[in-house]
């Protein structure tokens, strides 16, 4: 971002770790406060970013490249659909998914190792929101401020090349066109160590391993608890859908027997007219008669 206090000052705020977003806002608001009040007004606006769009502004400060990645073939779905190129757009759009898949499981790896959990839903609003960024320019200036503040939906850009105004996605309008500092993640803290005499060398590898194991099953607990939420969706929406059906299968059934009964009335009622067609043709054949015998003794 450009070099001026208020860039700083939100290239600053939106790369410190989630749950310190607020308290470092309100710090930084304070100091500012008998320096320059208009600065500290506007720091103390600053949105706190949802977690989907925080794990984006670590994405693309931490994994610059691959965002760029991402992005660049963004510019050329744009392209081809421009061009009315079908094949090229399908082939795209292959890539899309895959690249997007691939991007949204790195950036859940760099969440977990900040100490946040994705779900299943903040990882599809990831999701979404790189969709987004190739399907639009605007969201895709959006997210390379690193200072998203939401996630972006691929419904509000529309279609390819159809941009839409994303200010609100970001901390401020200002931002647009503007890139974060990058940076790497911290390095892990080692111990110093040192070569002693230890009769408790296999058991701390044992603890070691323990802890090793401990998160690998926290790990899969996290992807158990996400697979249950979607068992869990999918459960109740498979009990709506029985439902739905038993109520049909009784309206079938209402309707066969109310067929059954216009079938028998029909059947009644066509025998009834064949009756009444027989005898009005009996009594026109007997008005007839008469008619002939009144004309004959008329004229004898």
């Amino acid at each position: 971002m450009a070099e001026d206090p208020w860039h700083e000052i939100v290239d600053a705020l939106y790369a410190v770790t989630l749950g310190d977003f607020t308290p470092e806002r309100d710090r930084r608001a304070k100091e500012l406060k008998g320096q320059d009040a208009g600065l500290a007004a506007r720091v103390k606006t600053l949105k706190k970013p949802s977690t989907a769009a925080w794990v984006v502004n670590l994405l693309v400060r931490r994994e610059t490249e691959q965002v760029d990645q991402v992005l660049e073939l963004g510019a050329s779905l744009r392209a081809a659909a421009e061009d009315l190129d079908a094949e090229q757009l399908r082939a795209l759009t292959k890539q899309r998914r895959q690249l997007t898949a691939a991007v949204t499981t790195q950036a859940r790896g760099l969440a977990r190792g900040e100490g946040i959990k994705v779900s299943a839903s903040v990882a599809d609003q990831i999701e979404g929101t790189l969709h987004a960024a190739m399907l639009s320019e605007q969201a895709s200036e959006a997210i390379r401020t690193g200072a998203l503040v939401r996630a972006i939906e691929p419904s509000e850009v529309g279609g390819l090349g159809d941009d839409a105004d994303l200010a609100d996605a970001v901390a401020h309008a200002d931002l647009l066109g503007t890139q974060p500092t990058p940076t790497e993640a911290p390095e892990p803290t080692r111990p110093n160590l040192r070569v002693v005499p230890d009769d408790g060398a296999a058991r701390r590898a044992a603890e070691e391993e323990l802890e090793a194991a401990q998160e690998v099953l926290e790990q899969a607990a996290e992807e158990a608890d996400d697979a249950e939420e979607a068992v869990s969706g999918l459960r109740a929406r498979s009990l709506q859908l029985e439902q739905e059906l038993e109520e049909l299968r009784r309206r079938m059934a209402d309707l066969d027997t109310e067929l059954e009964s216009v079938v028998d009335r029909l059947e009644e009622s066509e025998a009834m007219l064949e009756e009444a067609t027989a005898a009005r043709a009996d009594a026109q054949a007997a008005v007839a008669a008469a008619e002939a015998e009144l004309a004959r003794l008329t004229d004898s």
